[in-house]
This record gives structure tokens, C-alpha cells and sequence, in this order.
């Protein structure tokens, strides 16, 4: 990286900081951020840093705010529910899957700010839309949101590996390879998954199936459209006594 005059504090805006530690955590990780490096990135000494954001966690928590407001908030009203819950959970992964250490960071940082805000607000205007609602449409909204969270997890785990196998000095690629060999072997002791390896279409053992993510999506809002037209008990109805083992 070229060498830049230090930025005078006076110059220098927390947008140009989030920004930037925005693309120092895509490229290094939660661990290669720090105040000193972000200081490099920006061409200004890390004690300015300092004149805009408190700490590390707390310019974590912006970063993990900022990137919220990339996801298309779509109008349940003028694209349907069902249209809308779809674009705000490919929205969410595709977000997700830019930003893996975000997925990370819900482990160790609780994050909170307009740009979540914006998104849970319109999560559960649309699942309102549908005919959810109170606790039903926070649960349908968390359901999706699980959902797509759970679907990225492991290609953000892989990420985390591989910068920390480089960063021990190992070959990330040849350490990987050598654990799915493993893992190969194990697999072939079991007889689906050994009807799968030995498939000719079976190039990678660890391979998801093609539009996984497509797929549970939709079968998890077939579930959810299934609930809103399902018979529901009357609300004052008797709760079904089950018989004791004495009786």
C-alpha cells in the first residue's frame, strides 16, 4: 500500500471510518481489525480514530449496523407477501455472504441501530401483510430469519478457517482437501452416503445440493402460508385433557 500524508483529525469523518473498516473486516476478519491498520487504510494516525469512535467494539457495532442498509426493503403491499418475504431473505443472505465476519461478530457483539431497525421493521410489516399477527408475525419473521443465518454459517466458517489456517502458516487449501478425504473415508461406512459418494455426479462429497437455499426458503414459507389457512381451535376452547397412565 502506498504511503499517504496522515489525515488531519479535523478532516477525517466517522462515514470515511465505518466505510473503511467496513472493507478492512470483509478483507482481514474480525481479527484483523485493530485501530493501527484501519489508521494505515485510511492515511491518518490511529489516535484520530479515536476523536470519532470510542473503541473497537464500538466500531464494530457501526460496521455491523452499516451494512444493513445494502439489503432491498421491498413494499409487501405493491409486490405481495409471499414476493417481498423472498426478497428480504435473499436480500439478507446475499448481505450476509458479503460480510461473513458479521455472521461472526453475533457471538461476541450485540448489535443495534436505524439500519437493523429499518429491516426488522419491514420483516414484520410483511409477514403482517400476509395475515400474521402479535407474536405470530414475530415468530414467522424470526423463523425466516434462523433459517437464512443457519444457511450461511458454514460458508462463513470456512472463510474464518482459511484466514486463520494462513495466518498459523499452513496450506488452508491442502489441510481442507486433507479433512474431506477424511471425511470421505468415514462416509463410506454408511450406505446413503455412500450411494452418494459413489455416484459419477458425487464431485465433492461436501458439496450442498444446487439452490439449497432456494429451496428451504420456499419450503419454509409454503410452511408459514400453510399455518395462515389452517382451522384454528376457538380461542375459548376446553384444552384436551390427556388421560393419566393410572386411569
Amino acid at each position: 500500500m502506498a504511503y499517504r500524508e496522515p489525515m488531519p483529525r479535523e478532516t477525517l469523518t466517522k462515514e470515511q471510518i465505518v466505510r473503511t473498516a467496513i472493507e478492512l473486516l470483509d478483507d482481514e476478519g474480525l481479527d484483523g481489525l485493530n485501530m493501527r491498520s484501519l489508521g494505515r487504510r485510511l492515511g491518518a494516525a490511529a489516535t484520530a480514530v479515536y476523536w470519532h469512535v470510542k473503541n473497537k467494539d464500538d466500531l464494530i457495532a457501526l460496521a455491523g449496523d452499516r451494512v444493513w442498509d445494502e439489503i432491498d426493503l421491498p413494499d409487501p403491499d405493491a409486490a405481495g407477501w409471499r414476493a417481498a418475504a423472498v426478497t428480504l431473505a435473499t436480500g439478507l443472505h446475499a448481505m450476509l455472504g458479503r460480510h461473513p465476519w458479521l455472521v461472526q461478530a453475533f457471538g461476541s457483539h450485540l448489535f443495534h441501530g436505524p439500519g437493523k431497525a429499518r429491516y426488522d421493521d419491514r420483516s414484520l410489516a410483511v409477514y403482517e401483510a400476509a395475515g400474521f399477527t402479535g407474536a405470530q408475525a414475530d415468530s414467522a419473521a424470526a423463523a425466516v430469519f434462523t433459517f437464512v443465518l443457519g444457511n450461511v454459517l458454514g460458508a462463513s466458517a470456512m472463510v474464518s478457517l482459511i484466514r486463520r489456517l494462513g495466518r498459523d502458516g499452513a496450506d488452508a487449501a491442502a489441510v481442507v482437501e486433507d479433512t474431506m478425504a477424511k471425511a470421505r473415508e468415514v462416509a463410506l461406512e454408511f450406505p446413503r452416503l455412500r450411494a452418494r459418494i459413489e455416484t459419477p455426479m458425487a464431485a465433492d462429497y461436501a458439496a450442498a445440493p444446487e439452490r439449497t437455499f432456494e429451496y428451504g426458503l420456499q419450503a419454509l414459507l409454503d410452511g408459514l402460508e400453510a399455518r395462515l389457512t389452517a382451522p384454528r381451535p376457538p380461542a375459548d376452547a376446553e384444552p384436551r385433557r390427556t388421560p393419566a397412565l393410572s386411569e
